[in-house]
């Protein structure tokens, strides 16, 4: 059975079967909503069922709460149609035109930017290219049906191998291979690109960039590309991390700012070791940008990093004038082993 889905405010509508996710169903039809992990977790595609019903899905809790789904919000992702929809989405626009594959690569190169973390070089095939835009995903598909998101670290334009950034995350299926038995030459296949997580180029509003961890992979991605096209908004760089051995590639934003009068770079600690003599920020990397930017009402904001992070940072900087719909964010989350 299938279900008429029209989406407000554009008027715009879609066919959703009863087996597959409102978010699948636009996405297959070309229609884009804001989404991330697809997995329930990160609350990127929430939106407003005003009409008709749902269910919820695999909807994680600590995404949506019984009380949302009380006052009508829902998962795009996890969310199938059992009626006719109308629905409220921040933002839906056609589809663009590079198209979603599935592609083998081979590994290049593994490089232990940190002890917790490795940047991985993907080769395509010769006759292979991937297009997609600064800031999206790919999923890597293991051999077992399981699938892992990693944001791709490098610009469109430097699209010879692929970059990512993977942190050990102890017992990981995946992560575990990487750090012990993965090997240069090893094949992996993927599917993508995947994501909304991109800079909004046609906006002329300055923009701060939110990182934690590894969440700095698809901010360098994005910064890369806007100095290739040579934009020229202002730029505020801040990354958070526990200690400065977790700030892996501290010397490339520093090298932007030092290069670019329209950049600035603020590396923020949340746990300093004492014999570290750090005499930079300290504490939550977002209160730091709270701390520097009392009004935000004239800003976008792209943060990627933990689900915690991104929540605090959501409320927060709204309570200081950040308008909703210039918040992009990218929450990392763990799948299960």
């Amino acid at each position: 059975m299938s279900y008429q889905v029209t989406v407000q405010p554009s008027g715009r509508q879609f066919v959703a079967e009863a087996d597959e996710s409102l978010l699948d169903a636009a996405l297959r039809q070309g229609l884009v909503m804001p989404y991330g992990c697809k997995d329930g977790a990160c609350a990127a595609c929430k939106g407003k069922v005003l009409c008709g019903e749902v269910d919820h899905g695999r909807a994680q809790p600590h995404a949506l709460s019984d009380a949302e789904k009380a006052a009508g919000l829902t998962l795009f992702c996890c969310a199938t149609a059992r009626s006719d929809l109308t629905v409220e989405c921040r933002q839906l626009s056609s589809a663009s035109d590079i198209p979603v594959k599935t592609l083998p690569s081979r590994i290049e190169k593994l490089d232990r930017l940190a002890p917790d973390v490795i940047e991985m070089h993907l080769r395509l095939p010769a006759s292979e290219r991937l297009q997609f835009l600064a800031g999206q995903y790919i999923d890597i598909l293991m051999k077992d049906g399981r699938k892992r998101s990693f944001s791709l670290a490098n610009a469109p334009h430097d699209d010879a191998l692929l970059q990512l950034h993977i942190r050990h995350v102890p017992g990981g299926a995946f992560t575990e291979q990487v750090f012990t038995t993965m090997k240069v030459r090893d094949i992996l296949r993927f599917n993508g690109p995947h994501g909304t997580f991109y800079l909004r180029e046609d906006s002329p509003k300055p923009i701060i960039f939110l990182a934690g961890g590894t969440g700095f992979a698809p901010i360098k991605s994005i910064v890369e590309h806007a100095l290739a096209e040579n934009c020229q908004r202002p730029m505020a760089i801040y990354w958070g991390a526990k200690a400065r051995i977790d700030l892996y590639m501290d010397a490339l934003p520093a090298q932007w700012a030092a290069a670019h009068e329209h950049i600035r770079y603020v590396p923020v600690l949340s746990e300093p070791a004492a014999d570290e003599a750090w005499n930079g920020r300290t504490g939550l990397v977002h209160q730091a940008i709270l701390a520097d930017f009392p009004d935000l009402s004239g800003y976008q904001v792209y943060a990627c990093g933990s689900p915690g992070m991104i929540d605090a940072a959501r409320r927060d900087f709204a309570a200081q004038g950040l308008q909703e719909d210039e918040f992009f964010a990218d929450a990392f989350t763990f799948s299960p082993t």
